[in-house]
């Protein structure tokens, strides 16, 4: 087989494509015996119609169609290896030359990774935020963590508040009807939460134990039921219970109670330590964040729509996983936001651009400076990973492998190296 490439317009391709007049045979021949199988020859049982027949009865276009639907995917994935393009799209096929006794040649045109024409992309010397921690943090961490072993006092009576727990009964009325799904009993709710309709909660404040309460609300226009969006309802509600969170003192005595410390000073010194760590890290993240952009900046590219395009894709499907995690559908989604998929593909444009732009200028750095990730980086990188979530590590592997995810791996790894490159090369 032989390969040559033209470059049309701008990033566009064509490749004719040969392939030797005895593999084109053996794959017509190879077409007759998958069609004898397939049609009823007029004589013959299925599959032991000879090559003639089978071309008389289906006719010889049929018998081509059969042989290049195997024979043209190979060869152009071949010929892309052959040739070191890099495509982005499916290609269009045209065929040249088709005719037994004579080499089958077709034209791939396909648009493929555009050049990047990169800018400055070492010696910006950008500066690093300072990692600071201030007492503020140290007492918001501080009382986050009282807040996490508060004890939940039952009132006697009383009225409830914002943050307290409530127990109660509710049935929801629209029109003076009751709705399906608007009763529980027994339900417990935290005041403030913002887990039921809005103005729920609100309405809720200041009731007594045994005191019923009718509480009027509105379910909002894009509320995923549609018999209810936008309707007014009433909800009959009878408190049965109140629970309030009663703090513990910041003393050494809270410090013993919730920690390993002895005093309240250590337990603040390990959380401002804590803290430290995590500013350090995200401070260093903001930084190469910082340095990828006034690189992806400093590049010009012509990004292909079709990678744009794609890129939208792959971040919807990832929202859509997410959102998967939580229950909910992106359908769901859509009608709780007031958007729609269209809607959505364009606030996203601009990102999904910015994310193609920056892979592609990551990856042509790696090029320049010769980066690469070694077998053995991948491998001691999948140990650390399976490591983290109890699995085997060679097994992980072979599971990559077998998705085919392995390359996409390298390639994470390749841009993560290419990053650390140019931390060092613009701090």
């Amino acid at each position: 087989m032989s390969v040559s490439v033209e470059k049309l317009e701008k990033n566009v391709v064509a490749l004719e494509v040969t392939v030797e007049a005895e593999k084109f045979v053996s794959a017509v021949n190879q077409a007759a015996k998958v069609l004898a199988k397939k049609v009823n020859v007029p004589g013959f049982r299925k599959g032991k119609a000879p090559r003639r027949m089978v071309e008389l009865h289906v006719g010889k276009e049929a018998l081509y169609d059969e042989a290049l639907d195997h024979l043209i995917g190979p060869a152009y994935a071949e010929a892309v290896i052959e040739s070191g393009i890099d495509p982005v799209d499916r290609p269009n096929v045209d065929l040249v030359q088709i005719e037994e006794g004579k080499d089958l040649i077709f034209k791939a045109k396909v648009m493929v990774k555009p050049e990047v024409e990169l800018g400055d992309y070492k010696g910006l010397k950008v500066e690093q935020g300072a990692a600071v921690v201030t007492e503020e943090e140290v007492m918001e961490a501080l009382k986050s963590k009282q807040e996490q072993h508060a004890r939940l006092i039952t009132l006697e009576e009383g009225k409830v508040e914002n943050d307290d727990t409530v127990t109660l009964d509710f049935e929801g009325f629209t029109d003076g009807v009751a709705f399906i799904g608007g009763k529980a009993e027994n339900y417990e709710l935290v005041i403030g939460s913002g887990t039921f309709i809005p103005g729920f909660e609100e309405g809720l404040i200041g009731t007594e134990i045994g005191q019923p309460v009718d509480v009027n609300v509105n379910f909002p226009d894009e509320y995923h039921s549609a018999e209810l969006a936008g309707k007014e309802a009433v909800f009959k509600t009878l408190i049965k219970k109140i629970q309030r969170k009663e703090l513990s003192a910041l003393d050494d005595e809270f410090a013993k109670d919730v920690s390993e410390f002895e005093t309240l000073d250590e337990l603040k010194t390990d959380l401002r330590n804590k803290l430290m760590k995590t500013t350090e890290v995200r401070v260093k993240d903001e930084h190469a964040k910082a340095i990828v952009a006034k690189v992806v900046d400093n590049a010009s590219v012509e990004i292909p729509e079709v990678m744009i395009t794609e890129r939208i894709r792959v971040m919807l499907d990832d929202l859509s996983r997410n959102l998967a995690q939580q229950g909910m559908t992106l359908e769901q989604y859509y009608q709780y936001t007031n958007s729609t998929e269209e809607v959505m593909q364009e606030q996203v444009r601009p990102q999904a651009a910015e994310s193609v732009k920056m892979d592609l200028v990551l990856e042509t750095i790696a090029k320049a400076e010769g980066i690469e990730v070694t077998e053995d980086e991948v491998d001691e990188e999948i140990k650390k990973v399976s490591e983290r979530h109890g699995q085997d590590a060679a097994l992980l592997k072979q599971t990559l492998i077998a998705r085919g995810e392995l390359p996409f791996y390298r390639q994470s790894m390749t841009s993560q190296k290419t990053v650390s490159f140019l931390v060092e090369q613009n701090t």
